[in-house]
């Protein structure tokens, strides 16, 4: 069973979107206080005496240690960071501007880079932490137009199986989750047809929800073996390469 919850910390990035904020009210919900950041000041976020949102471009250094320190500042700590920020520019490689490009690897692999490397000391510290990495599916099969986003995906990969290998020793856990394909604004614009391929790669033929991604991102922040895994979420089933 997962260890006594109440009135710990969790960090989320990316709190606006269809997955952050499932993940916002979930972990609330579970008595914990929520950091909930979000990349644009134009999105609303409610809030409680438990949650507390703010804007943070994860790409900026500055910034995201700022936002750390607030947050251990307001709280005491931060127990959990679950980096859940992400965008996507599509295209074929070929047709691939640097922009978009840099983009995508900064927001989704930077990002996480920047918040991990900013909690750590005071987890470190504590002897105590857990890092959440959002991935995705396509790190481990690629998919056509989104070599950008794949290749961040992938790195995350290595950046959470790298990072738990050297903090471990300091009882920090860090895995990576891929969530599945969701219904939310990143999918909203896909053609019929590829939502149609995703769900007939899916065993269980239907596609993923985040209310209960949320609800198993929750349960495995608060366990306290688990660390360097990658933990898929949908019944789509590959091997890796």
């Amino acid at each position: 069973m997962p260890e006594d919850l109440t009135q710990k910390v969790v960090w989320i990035t990316g709190a606006a979107g269809g997955l952050g904020s499932a993940l916002t009210s979930e972990f609330a919900a579970l008595g914990w206080r929520v950091a909930a950041t979000t990349h644009r000041p134009c999105v609303d976020i409610s809030e409680s005496e438990s949650i507390w949102s703010f804007v943070m471009p994860v790409e900026d250094r500055e910034q995201v240690l700022a936002g750390a320190a607030r947050i251990i500042q307001r709280w005491g700590a931060i127990d959990v960071l679950v980096n859940n920020a992400g965008v996507t520019a599509d295209g074929l490689l070929a047709r691939t501007n640097e922009i978009d490009w840099d983009t995508v690897l900064s927001v989704n692999l930077r990002g996480a880079f920047l918040c991990a490397q900013a909690v750590l000391k005071t987890m470190m510290a504590r002897r105590s932490g857990h890092i959440l990495n959002i991935s995705s599916h396509a790190a481990k099969t690629g998919a056509p137009g989104q070599s950008n986003y794949a290749a961040a995906k992938s790195g995350l990969v290595g950046l959470t199986q790298s990072l738990a290998r050297e903090v471990g020793q300091f009882n920090i856990q860090v895995n990576a989750i891929f969530p599945g394909v969701l219904p939310t604004a990143m999918t909203r614009n896909l053609p019929s047809s590829v939502l149609d391929a995703f769900t007939r790669d899916n065993v269980l033929e239907r596609l993923n929800d985040p209310v209960e991604v949320a609800r198993f991102i929750a349960f495995v922040a608060g366990m306290k073996n688990i660390s360097g895994q990658v933990l898929q979420l949908d019944s789509r089933i590959s091997r890796w390469t």
